[in-house]
C-alpha cells in the first residue's frame, strides 16, 4: 500500500479519538477559509470548498462555524489571515516528505516544523529536492458501507475516475485532478457523502522497515499534530504492524 494510503489510514484511526476532534475541526476550517479566500465563498462555483465543505460536515463540524469560515476567507468577517505553504523534507530511511502548512506566522512554522524534523531525526529540504517525486492527484473516500465497489466503480468511472482501492472501513478513488469536480459531483448526485482533497501522491515508494519505520512513524505523527499542519504525504511503505502498533 502507497504511502499517501497508510498514512490516510492511520488519520481516520487518529480522527476517531475525541481527543483530536478540536485539532481536526480547526484543520477543517482553515482549509474552508483558505479555499474561499482563493476561489470565492459559492459552494456551487468553488470546487474545492465545495469539496471543504462537503468534507468539514462530514466530521460533525457545525453548519455555523463552516459559514463563519466561508466568511472569513470571502472578507466578510474579520479573522485572522493565513497562507498556503508547503515544506519539503527528509525523514528517516531515505523517505521524502512534503508538509503543507496554512499559517498566519511563517517564522514560527518553520521553526516548529525544523524543530520536529530534527527531533525525529528528519531534516528540511531545499526548494523542489524532493518535490518532483510526487504528482497532484484528486483522492476521495467513500464509506465502503454506503455503496458496493462494482456500484461505485459504475457510478464514478465515466466521470473521470482511474482506480478504487479497497481501504477497510472506505473506497478510496483515484483520480486526475482535472476529474476530481465531475467524480465528487456524481457523488453528490447519488447522495453520496465523501471526504475528498486534491494532493500530492509519490510516483513511488520505499519500503522502510524496522527502528526506521517506527521513527518515521513518530516523526509523521508529531508533525501531523503540529497546529500550523495540514497535511503530510510521503513517498514511503510500512507494514501494517507498525501503524497497528503505532495506534495502540
Amino acid at each position: 500500500m502507497a504511502g499517501h494510503s497508510k498514512w490516510s489510514k492511520i488519520k481516520r484511526k487518529k480522527g476517531a479519538n475525541d481527543a483530536k476532534r478540536g485539532k481536526i475541526f480547526t484543520r477543517l476550517l482553515r482549509e474552508i477559509q483558505i479555499a474561499a479566500k482563493h476561489g470565492g465563498g459559492s459552494v456551487e462555483a468553488n470546487p474545492r470548498l465545495r469539496s471543504a465543505v462537503q468534507t468539514a460536515k462530514s466530521q460533525g463540524v457545525p453548519n455555523d462555524n463552516i459559514d463563519k469560515a466561508i466568511k472569513r476567507g470571502t472578507g466578510d468577517l474579520e479573522g485572522v489571515e493565513y497562507e498556503e505553504v508547503l515544506y519539503e523534507a527528509y525523514a528517516p530511511g531515505g523517505v521524502a516528505l512534503l508538509i503543507k502548512t496554512l499559517t498566519d506566522n511563517k517564522n514560527r512554522t518553520v521553526a516548529e516544523v525544523r524543530h520536529t524534523l530534527g527531533k525525529y531525526n528528519g531534516s528540511l529540504a531545499g526548494a523542489n529536492a524532493v518535490a518532483y517525486m510526487f504528482n497532484d492527484r484528486g483522492i476521495v473516500t467513500v464509506e465502503r458501507e454506503a455503496i458496493s465497489e462494482e456500484q461505485l466503480f459504475e457510478l464514478v468511472l465515466e466521470a473521470g475516475a482511474e482506480d478504487i482501492q479497497d481501504e477497510e472501513d472506505v473506497w478510496e478513488i483515484t483520480c486526475d485532478p482535472a476529474a476530481y469536480d465531475e467524480v465528487t459531483t456524481a457523488l453528490e448526485k447519488a447522495e453520496l457523502s465523501y471526504e475528498g482533497e486534491i494532493r500530492a501522491v509519490p510516483d513511488a515508494s520505499i519500503m522502510v522497515e524496522g527502528s526506521d519505520a517506527e521513527g518515521l512513524m513518530k516523526l509523521i505523527d508529531a508533525l501531523d499534530d503540529l497546529d500550523d499542519v495540514q497535511d503530510v504525504t510521503g513517498n514511503f511503505d510500512v507494514d501494517d504492524s507498525v501503524l497497528e502498533a503505532m495506534n495502540q
